[in-house]
């Protein structure tokens, strides 16, 4: 018998999502050599606001344990038999091997799914093996994401980068205008298409704007 699968649906986006909770579930949010969180994690929306509720908590924590399920793959296949566009992680992200695995899994048995998936684990090597295998799958948009809050981002390697301000200048093909309209994204799938190589998001929540305000006022 199918078990159901929690899948999440946020104010800002036009798709549903499958979600962890932030921190806890992300690896490549720490970096090597310091051992402090990179200065786009350490503001992470995803441990405040809406995301701090337990009800919120806990379909995350169900989802921590679920996806090990050897039935997990199948169940997720199902439940996105309607779906056209779906987000990985809008909290958490990828923190071990076989889920990763696991993912490529469902996005090659849903083909008729537009896929968006921003992880920092890529620096995690057994990780990373994997998700270069996801990324040449033709329905998915997999972007690796830059450490900055400055709109710094590696040509090639990055696909979205934060930026401090809406007219900050940057090279990144498309700034997301999600702030410019209540935090909606509408109907904009820009993030979803592949074609898009970089997207630049405004930061938001109050611990990134002071991160920002600190950074541009050093």
């Amino acid at each position: 018998m199918q078990m159901a699968v929690k899948l999440s649906k946020t104010s800002k986006l036009n798709a549903k999502s499958w979600s962890l909770n932030a921190g806890e579930t992300c690896p490549g949010s720490i970096n090597p050599e310091t051992k402090q969180p990179l200065p786009v994690c350490s503001g992470c929306y995803a441990k405040g606001g809406n995301y701090r509720f337990p009800n919120v908590k806990s379909g995350r924590d169900f989802n921590r344990n679920d996806w090990k399920r050897a039935d997990f793959v199948s169940d997720m296949v199902a439940a996105l038999k309607t779906e056209r566009y779906f987000r990985w992680f809008d909290s958490g992200d990828i923190y071990h091997p076989a889920l990763a695995f696991k993912i490529m899994l469902i996005i090659e048995n849903t083909p008729w799914v537009s896929h968006w998936l921003v992880t920092k684990s890529y620096t995690i090597p057994k990780i990373r093996a994997i998700l270069d295998r996801i990324a040449l799958l033709p329905n998915v948009a997999l972007r690796y994401s830059s450490p900055s809050i400055m709109g710094e981002f590696t040509p090639g390697l990055h696909g979205c980068t934060v930026i401090p301000y809406f007219d900050y200048p940057t090279i990144a093909d498309i700034i997301c205008e999600a702030y410019n309209r209540g935090g909606k994204c509408g109907d904009c799938f820009a993030c979803y298409d592949k074609s898009v190589n970089v997207v630049a998001y405004v930061a938001h929540g109050r611990k990134m704007e002071k991160q920002v305000k600190q950074a541009l006022a050093a």
